[in-house]
């Protein structure tokens, strides 16, 4: 396995979108009832995920679904794909009209031995701005993993919490519809998260997959909805996959230090872990 991919370090894109009022009316009608209250205008936190996306040509995806390897991400000799987690720094709210520009970073790759097999950690950094400058900064964990053997589904051995504890909990059913049309938004053409065959057969989940950032953006949301203002700084990490066909759990409570929260599957598995600060 070629594992030298620090000639990826370094390398940088950057991308344009615009905020239109379809986007925002998109976001609100998928997460709707789970979003935070915003001023006129302004789109709710982590909107921007749907701005700028890669948007690669059908003739260039591989088996996954995603953009083939090698483009702006390494060529990473493992085949599975997720978000690990990251952390989001809330600088200004967009607007609806704002012009966006995406810069992405590649800031490291590193390869690690994990219980499951081989892992590769790529790390990127993102700079989201509008016309009013930076807006958000960000860095999002991608992990590699190996082919699937037994099913990679949430285990017995996951961590568990219980949502009677939190300050307030948002019931969410993980239906296919939610699931395609957070994809469509944010032109993710990751199979697992409509193509079942492919996720249970291939990946080998127990159902579709939930997005590792839709379940982030609605911790982030809920830690608004808490805190009574977007929070300055939010991180988030995955701990579990959280498949489809359920209802879960998107639990939050206020702390010294700002905001708690996971989110849980339908049997109390902890699939996201998240923290806030508010700031000044």
């Amino acid at each position: 396995m070629d594992t030298d991919l620090t000639a990826w370090i370094g390398r940088t894109r950057e991308s344009t979108d615009l905020v239109t009022p379809r986007l925002l009316s998109e976001f609100q009608a998928t997460l709707g009832p789970h979003l935070a209250p915003v001023g006129p205008g302004e789109a709710p936190p982590a909107l921007h995920w749907c701005l700028a996306p890669e948007t690669p040509a059908a003739d260039a995806l591989g088996p996954d679904g995603h953009a083939a390897k090698g483009g702006f991400l390494p060529p990473v000799p493992l085949p599975r794909r997720m978000w690990a987690g990251g952390e989001m720094e809330f600088l200004d709210a967009l607007r609806a009209g704002d012009g966006v520009t995406r810069t992405e970073i590649v800031r490291d790759v590193a390869f690690k031995a994990g219980r499951s097999g081989s892992l590769c950690f790529v790390t990127v950094a993102h700079a989201v701005s509008s016309p009013r400058g930076l807006a958000v900064r960000e860095r999002q964990d991608i992990v590699y993993r190996e082919a699937a053997g037994a099913q990679t589904g949430a285990n017995a051995e996951a961590a568990r919490d219980d949502a009677s504890a939190y300050e307030r909990v948002w019931r969410v059913p993980a239906t296919p519809v939610l699931l395609f049309r957070y994809s469509a938004m944010t032109f993710n053409g990751h199979r697992f998260h409509y193509d079942r065959p492919y996720a249970t057969e291939v990946e080998g989940y127990a159902d579709l997959v939930v997005h590792g950032p839709m379940q982030a953006t609605l911790l982030v949301n809920l830690a608004a909805a808490l805190l009574g203002r977007v929070p300055r700084i939010f991180r988030y990490r995955g701990l579990s996959p959280m498949t489809a066909n359920q209802t879960f759990s998107v639990c939050g409570r206020r702390t010294e230090a700002g905001f708690e929260g996971v989110t849980l599957d339908a049997d109390g598995r902890v699939c996201m872990r998240a923290s806030a600060e508010p700031g000044a």
